[in-house]
């Protein structure tokens, strides 16, 4: 976009001071410049244009593309009316094969295609058949429409196109269809009424009543009259526009026309005429003089009409949207000279300031790759002239993980899949986004917020449900194996379980092996097969008969079986084995396809430990770590060194917890982003200890009671 005319005079001014070091010359003068000239108005060189109209920045033209057939093409225009985008190709012009064209009306240039700009990028068409049939088309983007409604007629008129909605008389007899176009949404909301002059503003219907000058506004889905205004015009209104707080009001093209104030709460009458309303201005051709004529009435009083543009008579009487527009919603104004050349003249008349005029954030949460699922989540708001946004996604630790930036436009589009700004996927959990929109005019500021949560993201350590918080595998008697779900206040709060697994059976949590972000489940069974089965990121059961792949057998000889995570640094998670008979430690590196690596000694007899168990990254080396619990009660950690080995033991506790028959490094359960511990003691109470990404751990939280029907924790 160019910068603005003041802009350019700040820097010229800045220029000069650095130019001098910010002193003034001896003469006591300061150094003068000649601020440089406010850029002009954009030109647009075109072969012809067979109708125009322009909304929210945006031109739409129909013109000759380069294969010398007519298209619609639509070009950004900067807020300052100065720079123009390169044209997009839309909808085909042109007749096809079977007859079918858009509809033409007569204009200077022969026959025009009738176009309604939508204010959003978006633009309405009608479409005749080869039989004579019409239908309204929203063009939403180059490549997907909407019809409005969806039937053909033999006659149908796009009454008013703005943002998601649109207003179509249609059929015969006449009906007024209502069409909410939910870019997002598989239902669309449709109204059918009889026919009044209406307009569109937001989400809502301004139509006319059978009353002299009565009004009411009706909210569209919910079709509630929200207000009912008395113009003040002596008719019952024929046409109708609406930008805001101004409600654009007339008798027919030859009668009384007038504007209705919703802030002042009256009538101030304006030229009549064929005439197109702006944010505070309307404009009319003069025909007589060859003049647009501009009134201006943004202060809630009408000053005297003023030319800003030259356009011929012509030979139609009524050009709008032919041979010139008005851009409602940024200000600006586009017609079109006897070169076939584009003008945009900036209107000069300051717009509101920056309203939300309708909005349809997303509501779902986002399951990545579930079959089931919402793999994105897609959000629109609509504004009453173009923004500069920025939309911002953080997990719940409060860390960016996606920005996205938009350029100016009056509607903020955004569809987020889970991808962070590096390209991969955040991890699973609950997130939070924001949005903030800034005027490109400089009007004005908005934001909002709200949550989502993230299903089928990176997981986390020791994850085996849908968040990336850390899980437990349990095993009671009857042989029910439940993975218990670990939430963000720190607790287990639902589970799944499958059935069916024989007494002695060992279950290791481990990672994702392949490529669908769901954490894989190792488990040994008693005779000594080891089995990887395929991670359901929650959403069932483990069972035996569950899709799984054998690693080996003669895994009987382990009484502990357990996964730090990714020790050696080639982007696999090992596994670390304690030997049952010499209490020697094993490491097994991950391989290709689920399998392991030969296994290596890292240390010989560790009999004296009564746990052991992988707990990640505990000292925030970003390397996995070894917990040992000895029989006397202390607690000792090994540092991974990224190589398959870790370093000499660290002491963390002394004469810690000598009831704990069980110790699991479960990840990160607080939600703090550090890995923590779960305890379970002699009595069955289970505890939490927080890790401090240090190494060490905080005191002790309860957490649940009863835990001793399990006859394995893991």
């Amino acid at each position: 976009m160019s910068i603005s005319a003041r802009a350019l005079r700040a820097a010229a001014a800045l220029a000069v001071l650095a130019s001098v070091g910010g002193a003034l010359p001896a003469t006591g003068a300061a150094a003068q410049e000649a601020p440089p000239a406010a850029a002009a108005p954009a030109r647009i060189s075109t072969t012809g244009v067979w109708g125009l109209d322009f909304g929210g920045g945006v031109l739409n033209t129909v013109e000759r593309f380069t294969n010398d057939m007519q298209y619609v093409l639509s070009r950004r225009i900067s807020a300052d009316g100065t720079s123009v985008g390169e044209p997009l190709r839309g909808a085909f012009a042109g007749v096809y094969a079977t007859g079918d064209h858009l509809e033409r009306v007569p204009c200077d240039a022969g026959s025009c295609v009738p176009l309604t700009a939508a204010g959003n990028g978006h633009y309405g068409v009608t479409e005749v058949t080869s039989g004579g049939l019409e239908t309204v088309k929203v063009w939403v983007d180059p490549n997907q429409l909407y019809y409005a409604p969806d039937a053909q007629f033999p006659a149908a008129n796009i009454v008013d196109l703005t943002g998601r909605y649109s207003v179509v008389d249609a059929g015969s007899p006449s009906r007024q269809y209502v069409l909410g176009v939910q870019k997002y949404r598989l239902t669309q909301e449709e109204w059918t009424r009889k026919p009044t002059a209406a307009a569109v503003w937001g989400t809502r219907l301004w139509a006319a009543s059978a009353t002299a000058g009565a009004v009411t506004s009706t909210d569209i889905a919910r079709k509630t009259v929200m207000e009912t205004v008395a113009t003040g015009a002596p008719c019952v209104i024929k046409e109708l526009r609406v930008v805001g707080r101004w409600v654009y009001w007339n008798c027919g093209s030859a009668g009384p026309a007038g504007v209705y104030d919703r802030t002042s709460k009256r009538s101030v009458t304006v030229p009549s005429g064929p005439a197109l309303v702006g944010d505070g201005f309307l404009v009319r051709h003069d025909r007589a003089a060859g003049k647009l004529m501009l009134t201006d009435f943004h202060t809630g009083t009408v000053a005297a009409p003023r030319a800003v543009a030259d356009v011929p008579a012509g030979t139609v009487a009524d050009q709008r949207r032919l041979t010139w527009a008005v851009d409602k919603f940024g200000g600006d104004i586009a017609y079109l000279d006897s070169t076939a050349t584009v003008h945009i003249v900036p209107s000069g008349v300051p717009a509101q300031p920056l309203a939300k005029i309708a909005s349809d954030p997303a509501t779902n949460d986002i399951y990545i790759g579930g079959a089931d699922g919402l793999p994105d989540r897609s959000s629109t708001w609509q504004f009453n002239k173009p923004v500069n946004w920025t939309f911002t996604v953080k997990d719940w630790l409060g860390r960016t993980v996606r920005t996205m930036k938009g350029e100016p436009g009056t509607e903020v589009d955004v569809t987020w899949d889970g991808t962070t700004d590096t390209g991969g996927y955040t991890r699973s959990g609950p997130h939070t986004w924001s949005l903030k929109a800034t005027a490109a005019d400089g009007g004005g500021t908005y934001t909002t917020s709200g949550s989502v949560g993230v299903a089928g993201g990176e997981e986390g350590f020791h994850d085996q449900g849908y968040y990336a918080f850390g899980d437990l595998v349990t095993l009671n008697s009857s042989g029910a194996l439940t993975v218990q779900f670990g939430q963000i206040a720190g607790r287990f709060d639902g589970k799944t379980s499958g059935s069916g697994w024989p007494a002695g059976t060992l279950a290791v949590p481990f990672a994702d092996t392949g490529s669908d972000r769901c954490a894989e489940l190792l488990v040994r069974l008693p005779g000594g097969e080891l089995r990887q089965y395929a991670g359901r990121c929650g959403t069932s059961g483990y069972t035996p008969a569950s899709s799984h792949l054998s690693v080996g057998k003669g895994w009987q000889q382990y009484d502990v079986l357990t996964s730090p995570g990714d020790v050696n640094g080639d982007g696999r998670a090992d596994l670390v084995a304690r030997q049952t008979s010499t209490g020697d430690m094993y490491f097994y590196a991950g391989a290709a396809g689920g399998k392991f690596a030969a296994r290596v000694k890292i240390f010989n007899n560790w009999k004296t430990y009564a746990q052991i168990t992988g707990a990640g990254d505990l000292n925030g080396d970003g390397r996995p770590d070894l917990l040992g619990h000895d029989r006397s009660g202390g607690l000792w950690r090994y540092d991974g060194r990224a190589d398959g080995t870790f370093a000499p033991r660290v002491k963390v506790f002394s004469d810690w917890g000598r009831t704990y028959d069980t110790v699991v490094g479960i990840g990160d359960l607080s939600g703090d982003g550090r890995h923590d511990i779960v305890v379970r003691d002699s009595a069955g109470k289970l505890f939490r200890n927080d890790g401090n990404g240090k190494g060490s751990f905080g005191a002790r939280t309860p957490i649940a009671t009863g835990w001793q029907v399990y006859k394995g924790i893991y």
